[in-house]
């Protein structure tokens, strides 16, 4: 589910790297050892969306990539871990993660992970594979592309007036807001009823193909879980919950012809969106790691099937460099 992140920092130019020295070195001062910063995004837009401006874009994640490989130390998760539980990670260690699948986590991420010589970490639910759609993201699309006034009173949202950017991003607000919490079955029912309702006609690639999966793995980047349908796996019953987990592993495994080891909670809040119980059904499907999305830094005395993750919204790359090394000190909620 997308995030939306407001102040991702925007500095360019060549003052603002020859910064970086000074910036770093004052970094080395106060960060915590054996501490890895486990970054959370979503989508790499191509370019700036105006109903959502301040979503990340290839512009600000490559000037991103550009501070984090000149202050921090960029691990895959997989190496961040095996080093933490060590005793060697490096200071100021990061690794990139990336949630649901998205297309243009390949299609504008990759390239620019590539030229920065990062690998991440993407979490995949394999449900909207090949033409899927998240549930979210049909809510978002339909109310971008709506007339001015649309009637959902039939789904108990009454007349909504849509003539303004601020009236479509508060009514995808509102719409989010009721439905997320909804039992699978009947959110489905309700979302299906605001297409019907809208019609109008909606994006079918905004998720990435199997083929694009497996060009991430070729690329070295690594592949990890996300369950079948993104469910919220606290409102599943146990056995539900168990085979979204281990299902979407297995789908994950038979297309790419390889392992898959770490595993991300739908939504991820501990004790809200997730339980210790679904901790250790991840432990059981043979996963060997779980991220949330709890904000905080991994130790060695963390839960490494409920590690926490963070990412700044400073705009200003210094704050937001400031704001990852005070994160570090943070130990994470678990369930």
């Amino acid at each position: 589910m997308s995030l939306f992140y407001s102040d991702l920092p925007t500095a360019t130019g060549a003052a603002s790297i020859t910064m970086y020295p000074l910036l770093k070195s004052i970094l080395a001062l106060g960060s915590p050892r054996q501490r890895l910063s486990i970054l959370i995004f979503h989508r790499v837009l191509p370019q700036a969306d105006p109903l959502f401006p301040n979503e990340v874009d290839a512009a600000r994640f490559d000037q991103l990539l550009g501070l984090l490989t000149a202050c921090f130390n960029l691990v895959t998760l997989e190496q961040g871990l095996v080093q933490l539980r060590a005793g060697t990670l490096p200071p100021r260690a990061t690794c990139i993660t990336f949630d649901d699948g998205y297309a243009d986590n390949a299609e504008v991420a990759l390239p620019i992970l590539r030229r920065h010589g990062v690998a991440a970490t993407f979490y995949v639910s394999t449900g909207f594979l090949d033409g899927g759609r998240m549930w979210n993201d049909t809510i978002i699309e339909l109310v971008r592309r709506a007339p001015d006034q649309i009637d959902l009173g039939r789904a108990g949202f009454g007349v909504l007036r849509l003539d303004s950017l601020n009236s479509r991003r508060h009514a995808i607000g509102t719409l989010l807001a009721k439905l997320k919490y909804l039992p699978l079955a009947e959110r489905h029912e309700q979302v299906e009823l605001l297409r019907e309702l809208v019609g109008v006609a909606l994006p079918d690639d905004l998720m990435m193909t199997g083929t694009q999966v497996r060009q991430l793995h070729a690329a070295g980047m690594e592949i990890g879980g996300h369950t079948v349908n993104h469910p919220i796996l606290a409102r599943l019953a146990p056995e539900q919950a168990r085979r979204e987990i281990s299902d979407g592993k297995e789908a994950l495994e038979a297309l790419l012809g390889a392992p898959v080891y770490s595993f991300a909670y739908p939504n991820g809040k501990p004790g809200q969106d997730y339980l210790a119980e679904h901790a250790d059904m991840v432990r059981a499907a043979g996963f060997t790691s779980a991220v949330s999305t709890s904000w905080g830094a991994a130790s060695p005395s963390s839960n490494f099937y409920q590690l926490p993750r963070f990412t700044p919204w400073d705009r200003n790359w210094i704050r937001f460099a400031m704001r990852l090394m005070q994160n570090m000190r943070r130990a994470g909620e678990t369930a």
